[in-house]
Order: C-alpha cells, then structure tokens, then sequence
C-alpha cells in the first residue's frame, strides 16, 4: 500500500499523542523516557504509516500527528484547478450534519451544495442513498445464503459462518484486521461500504454515461468520519481498468463534513442564502417530485432492511413500519427478534461504541453468541455520531445535537424499498445482471485481512 498517510512523532512527546479512548496504538511505562535510546536517536522523527493506524479516532484527527497528504482541502482544490473531472458524492449523514448546523432540511442542504460545489468546478454532486441501497441488497442476498447454508457440511459452512456481521464501519474493520486475528473475519459481510460501492460504480459503469473514462475522473466522498480516508487508500480498492492502465482508486479522496464547512467558510460562503440547484439524478435518491427518499436507519439501516427482507423470504412474514428494537444493556446496543410458531427464528443486533462491540466479539469466540446478524459501528450512536461531523455549538450538548441530527436525517425523507428503487434496477440491468451474481461480486465485494502491526519493530529499536 502506498503511504498516503505519513506522521512524524518524537520520542519526547508520545504521552501528548497517546489515543485518550480505546484502541491506543502506542503505550509506553514511562513517556519520554526511554533510557535505553541515545539521545540523538531519541529525537529522530518516527514515521508512522498508514498500515500503523488502528482507526480508532485518537490521533488521526490531530494534524499534528497526521500529514493527510492525498485526504485534504488542498488536494481537492489542486485536482479542481487542473481541470479534472471532479465528482462529488455527499453522505446523508454529512447532509444532516450541515442541516442541523444551519437549520436547513436535508433536501435544501443537498440542492445547496450542489450550487456551491459546481461553482467551484465540480462536474457532479451525488447521494450515497443511493450506493447504499446497492450495499443492502448485496448484503440481504449474502445474508440469505448464509443463512440457508447453517445445515451444509461443516467445511462449507466454515467459509461464511452466522452471525453475519456489517461492514460498512471502516473503524470497526481495521480494529478487527489489525487485533483479533483472523478467526472473527469470516462472519464479516463481504460488502463494501456505501462509499465504495458508489467508487464502483462511477469509475465501471456511470463514467461512460459521462463520456469520461475512469482515469479522467477525480472522485470525492464527503463523509461523517475520519476513518473514511482509511478506507479509500486500502489497496482492496484500487483496480485496473485494462491491463495496460494504471492502477486507480474508486475513491480518491475524502472529506469530511467539519472540512466541508471550513472550506465554505473559507470561501465566505453565506450558505444559509444560497440558492440552490437541480440535484444530480443520475445516481441520487431524488424521485421526480424532488424528494429525498431512503430507508429507515442513521447508520445504513443494514439491520432493519436486512431482517424485514429475510423475514419475508425466508418466512412470508410481511412486516410494516419501522422494527421495535429493544434496548438491552443501554441503547448503544438493540436486538429484534423474529419468532415462528414459538421458535425464534431471526434475532439481530445493532451493536454501537467499543464498549459493546469488544462483549460482542467476545462472545462470538467463546462461541456463545446466537445472533443471526450484528450491525456494528465503532462510533457510539453510530455514523452521525462520527469523529468528522460538526462539533456542538457553544452551550449544546452532545446529546442534544445527536438527537437533533436524528430528525434532520429522517425529516421529509421518504422512506422506500431498495428493491424498488429504479437507479439501483437499472445498476443491475444495463451493468451487474443480478444480486450476487459474478460481476457484483468483481465489483461489489472485498476480502478482509489478518494484519501484523508494522510499528511493533519498530518500537523495538527505540
């Protein structure tokens, strides 16, 4: 992996870059003493690359820790000036991170970047609704293989156990690559993010619509979390267009909502009284009367769409309106249960924070875990609590504005079926055929890997 990432940290002030929360990468018995080193050495920087990084949020929002080389406001300036083809895809939880910060609906927030980004040369503004309606439908098909593979020969079933575990978290994904082995990776899904499913799609499929090859393209995801930029340089999601070409990024760069926000202010942006413009519906969730629509869920709804569908494909049990999770333990962490003649059937968890993904994985291993399905965030609250949103006012709480962003983020947004959605059916008809089919999973899924910690070596010489 090429470092995209670099940061320069001194022996004398690793305490002062210790993650106060978990996942610390570094821990040291006495800070900035370290009596064994020579001095001289001890004052060389130490490079510290992205392979490094455990993503849990401690120092990679430190610019004095992190040099964001390819993941920054200059970069997408630079691309912007050099006349590339640059293209925007906004999440809905950066759009109700803007929406509440400016009392404005999603809708307005959406229309009204769309105006400030082509005015600075943006060729499109995309939803990553959209992508993420991709991700759930892949993710209900491999969930209802699994599911129906529980009975197989204990080889098979090995390959794709239960419970199967979300993963559109790039937190939750590096924390479990890089500390717990390789046994917890086979239950997770093998979907990728909404972000990098609509990389995808906009460098094999949409770009033609566009009259642009892949190359030309310069793609920018604007996302609630840090942890993103992590996930876009992962290798996994690098391709080659011919065999001739060079390798490219489905995404190639990520802001986050906090950079959207320094940036028009930056530019003296008055965003409030801005008008705005037609949103982009070639791969946006706008139907034709201008609404927004999406499912139901802050941090993808992966749990809710996922049981509603297996409900009725696996059962014939049609459910209306949203699900009644209940709480258990505290409201981090939520089940729903399907039961048929008795029997539970369906039993799936929303699994939010370190706190209780670290109990739940816990489980998993002693093999005591008798969920079917876990959407799991690293992030309490989940995506709209991410470490890139736009902090509290002055005098606000924390609480208070997550709830705020929950209504900004379901406000006036019409909940529909992804199922039904005519973007994603046309995805399938003119580019990937079928749900799970070949060419979705060429383009739809990923493999995850066993990481050794590049940096134990090197704390060994200090």
């Amino acid at each position: 992996m090429s470092e995209k990432f670099s940061a320069t940290l001194r022996i004398g002030d690793l305490n002062d870059y210790i993650a106060p929360s978990q996942g610390c990468v570094i821990k040291t018995e006495n800070p900035g003493k370290v009596k064994t080193t020579p001095k001289e050495v001890q004052n060389e920087p130490v490079k510290i690359s992205l392979k490094d990084c455990l993503a849990c949020s401690g120092c990679i929002t430190s610019a004095e820790t992190l040099m964001l080389e390819k993941q920054s406001l200059e970069e997408f300036l630079s691309n912007l000036s050099e006349g590339k083809a640059v293209i925007v895809s906004l999440s809905p939880q950066s759009r109700a991170s803007l929406a509440v910060h400016y009392g404005l609906s999603s809708l307005q927030v959406l229309t009204k970047l769309t105006t400030f980004f082509k005015s600075l040369g943006v060729k499109a503004v995309f939803d990553t609704s959209s992508s993420r309606d991709l991700t759930l439908i892949e993710s209900c098909n491999e969930f209802i293989t699994r599911y129906e593979q529980r009975n197989i020969t204990n080889e098979e079933k090995s390959k794709s156990p239960l419970p199967m575990i979300s993963s559109a978290c790039p937190g939750w994904i590096c924390y479990a690559e890089k500390t717990l082995g390789s046994y917890i990776l086979p239950y997770i899904s093998s979907v990728k993010s909404p972000q990098q499913i609509i990389g995808a799609a906009i460098k094999n499929h949409i770009c033609q619509k566009l009259c642009l090859r892949a190359e030309e393209i310069y793609h920018v995801t604007v996302m609630p979390c840090y942890d993103k930029k992590l996930e876009a340089a992962r290798d996994d999601f690098m391709f080659q267009v011919d065999s001739e070409s060079e390798t490219i990024a489905e995404v190639d760069s990520v802001l986050t909502t906090g950079e959207v926000l320094d940036l028009m202010q930056s530019k003296s942006v008055d965003f409030t009284t801005l008008d705005g413009s037609p949103v982009d519906k070639l791969l946006s969730n706008v139907d034709e009367e201008g609404h927004l629509y999406s499912v139901r869920g802050s941090s993808g709804g992966y749990a809710d769409t996922i049981f509603c569908h297996a409900a009725k494909i696996l059962f014939g049990e049609e459910i209306e309106g949203p699900l009644q999770f209940k709480t258990i333990r505290n409201s981090d962490f939520q089940e729903v249960t399907l039961e048929v003649e008795g029997k539970t059937v369906l039993k799936f968890a929303q699994c939010y924070g370190f706190r209780n993904l670290r109990n739940i994985v816990t489980k998993i291993k002693t093999g005591k875990c008798d969920y079917h399905f876990l959407e799991i965030m690293a992030c309490p609250s989940g995506c709209l609590n991410g470490g890139g949103q736009i902090k509290p006012k002055p005098g606000q709480s924390a609480k208070d504005l997550i709830h705020l962003l929950e209504n900004a983020y379901s406000e006036n947004v019409l909940v529909a079926d992804p199922y039904e959605n005519p973007l994603i059916k046309s995805l399938y008809d003119e580019w990937l055929e079928l749900p799970g089919s070949e060419k979705a999973k060429r383009h739809l899924h990923t493999v995850y890997h066993p990481v050794v910690k590049s940096i134990s070596s090197q704390l060994a010489n200090w």
